[in-house]
């Protein structure tokens, strides 16, 4: 058998590129190093959350020299990667975001190579293809738009309607977040279940790539191997001429695969692991920032605690956002700070899961009286943070060891605090008496990893994704982002992934 491209991952960089090849009439093979998820009552449990299933790849795990929650972290390996367990919030970057403040730019040469305007179309075609709710005109910070969102907004929980409250009173602005999910339908309208974000839709309500594209996308031709671990990019010249992979099912057995073009798109931790891993970083304009300038968002959450219980239909509520202080908030530094979103809470059993036993009492009769709210603060991409091979040890399949460090600046830290401060504000006026904060220290929304751009010395990648060094290898996952904005980066994947897919299907796969 032979391909046009070979696509390695199988999340939300790796579809969206494919789609256009596909429907275009190129042979593509997709490979996804795991197996697809089971959809059932079961993701309802407690153990359906990502970190429990077997799909956080447990068989081969990063070690965090700095910055996580312990000292491994993992992946999510799956069909549909991350889409499969994330939260469905999708937004455009703020058209500020295309031209990063100096100030937080500082001095990691961070620029893009086009503005918003050059995303647009893209996104549209992207929240289309992922059928995101939403309501136009509410967000003060959001960019112009052609069309209005693909679908109404569900209805709105009692929650979301007093955080949405307390924000007006205090002369702000909520507005519906807008996600990818389904409300209308019967079979797989969403339930509004309190288990959606780090959860698998166990009704396939959430559109998530394994429920929609992937599917479309084999039915169309595209040939899809699961539990296929890639080990190698091999290259001659300026090409690269095989990949190398080992099949999970076959106990590792071992195949050289080839296609004129390659896109990487394993992820931000997982695509520079490859490319370090194949040597492929001496091959760049800019080896220094092969692995490097990593940022993942300074995450955290301001969790209120109420007298009464707030959500006592126990219902969804990640529903509300604010981005009144996305440009900057009283106390904090200057350039873009970030995001303020609500927050599902948890259900009890999965926090007795992750607390010691003798707080079990107390939860029980404390977390019902809780709701939170994340705040996501822009992070600066800094060389010191990104990945690094650790070849004194090598996994089942013969892939040397990775090692993560990630530190947040002094200006990030800022950033944060000055998105908790307003988060506080917020719970206290809708009746909070106390609070507390949990810094989130997870990798979910890692980038910038292989980075493009105009200037070949700062940026690996040309603006069309193209690993400068190598003709036909591209990366559209989120290694290619020179900043993230202060929101959630899957749409901007995408619509990325979307533009670098249909150039190279208009040119007959970018052979």
């Amino acid at each position: 058998m032979s391909w046009d491209v070979i696509v390695i991952g199988s999340g939300f960089g790796g579809v969206f590129a494919a789609l256009p090849l596909v429907e275009s009439g190129a042979r593509v093979l997709m490979l996804e190093r795991g197996p697809w998820v089971t959809r059932g009552p079961h993701n309802w449990e407690p153990d359906g959350t990502l970190e429990k299933t077997p799909y956080y790849n447990h068989d081969h795990r990063y070690a965090v020299l700095e910055g996580g929650e312990g000292p491994w972290v993992g992946m999510a390996s799956c069909v549909g990667g991350a889409s499969v367990f994330y939260g469905g919030v999708s937004f455009r970057l703020r058209v500020p975001d295309f031209d990063p403040d100096p100030t937080q730019a500082a001095t990691s040469g961070a620029r893009w190579p086009f503005g918003y305007g050059e995303l647009e179309p893209w996104y549209d075609r992207a929240e289309e293809l992922l059928h995101v709710a939403g309501e136009a005109g509410k967000d003060p910070t959001e960019p112009p738009r052609r069309r209005p969102y693909p679908e109404p907004p569900g209805p709105l929980g009692e929650t979301s309607q007093m955080i949405a409250r307390a924000g007006r009173s205090l002369g702000l602005a909520p507005f519906r977040l807008p996600l990818a999910i389904s409300y209308r339908g019967e079979e797989h309208a969403c339930r509004l279940c309190p288990t959606c974000d780090t959860f698998a839709c166990a009704v396939s309500a959430k559109n998530d790539l394994a429920t929609t594209l992937i599917p479309r996308l084999v039915q169309q031709g595209m040939e899809l191997r699961c539990e296929t671990i890639v080990t190698r990019l091999i290259v001659a010249g300026d090409r690269v001429t095989g990949v190398e992979v080992a099949d999970k099912r076959t106990d590792g057995g071992r195949e050289t695969l080839h296609a004129p073009v390659v896109v990487l798109a394993a992820g931000a931790l997982a695509t520079p692991h490859l490319l370090l891993a194949s040597g492929i970083d001496e091959r760049s304009s800019a080896p220094h920032a092969v692995g490097r300038y990593l940022t993942r968002h300074c995450n955290g959450i301001v969790i209120g605690i109420f007298p009464r219980v707030p959500d006592r239909g126990k219902r969804f509520h990640k529903q509300i956002g604010f981005n009144d202080f996305y440009h900057g908030a009283p106390g904090g530094p200057a350039g873009t700070l970030g995001s303020i979103q609500q927050l599902q809470t948890p259900p009890i059993a999965l926090v007795k899961e992750n607390s010691p036993r003798l707080m079990h009492p107390f939860m029980k009769l404390g977390l019902p009286h809780t709701t939170g709210l994340l705040c996501m603060a822009e992070d600066q991409a800094q060389i010191d943070n990104g990945v690094w091979l650790d070849r004194s040890r090598t996994d089942a399949y013969g892939l040397p060891g990775l090692q993560v460090r990630q530190r947040y600046s002094p200006r990030d830290l800022q950033g944060r605090a000055a998105l908790y401060a307003q988060a506080r504000r917020i719970l206290r006026r809708a009746g909070a008496l106390l609070f507390y904060h949990h810094d989130i220290k997870t990798f979910s929304h890692a980038a910038g990893t292989v980075r493009f751009g105009d200037d070949p010395r700062t940026a690996p990648l040309d603006p069309e994704c193209r690993f400068r060094g190598l003709a036909n290898l591209f990366v559209t996952d989120a290694s290619f982002l020179p900043s993230c904005g202060g929101v959630n980066p899957s749409l901007t994947i995408s619509a990325n992934a979307l533009r670098v897919g249909t150039a190279l299907a208009r040119n007959g796969g970018g052979q």
